[in-house]
């Protein structure tokens, strides 16, 4: 759990404090994993290169990869007070009534669901 204690139950902190007491290497990564999800809350760009180092050394090293292969957009996302969460939840909206649609019907048919969704 990458959840602060406060924000879990007691159930869900009991359970987390297990892991951690048996395992050292799981308590640095859910430390680590701790520390994105602040850094990102934060909009703290300027800790991601020191993030980035210590995540390589463990199981968040894939992660970590994927984060420097576009490391200008992680960078921007960021430092910029802008979101693309607005235009992604227009992206599912649609994606789903096309799917409800089952490959059936075209373009005029899709914008009139769309147009009657709205």
């Amino acid at each position: 759990m990458i959840a602060n204690e406060h924000e879990i139950d007691t159930t869900e902190q009991a359970f987390v404090s297990a892991l951690i007491a048996r395992s050292s290497e799981l308590a640095h990564v859910i430390t680590v994993a701790r520390a994105f999800r602040a850094m990102v809350r934060g909009q703290r760009a300027g800790e991601l290169d020191g993030w980035l180092s210590t995540a390589d050394g463990t199981g968040l090293a894939g992660f970590a990869y994927g984060l420097k292969r576009d490391l200008a957009a992680v960078r921007a996302a960021l430092s910029l007070p802008w979101s693309t969460g607005p235009v992604e939840g227009q992206v599912s909206k649609l994606k789903t009534i096309k799917r409800m649609m089952n490959g059936r019907g075209g373009f005029d048919l899709l914008r009139h669901r769309v147009l009657a969704a709205a």
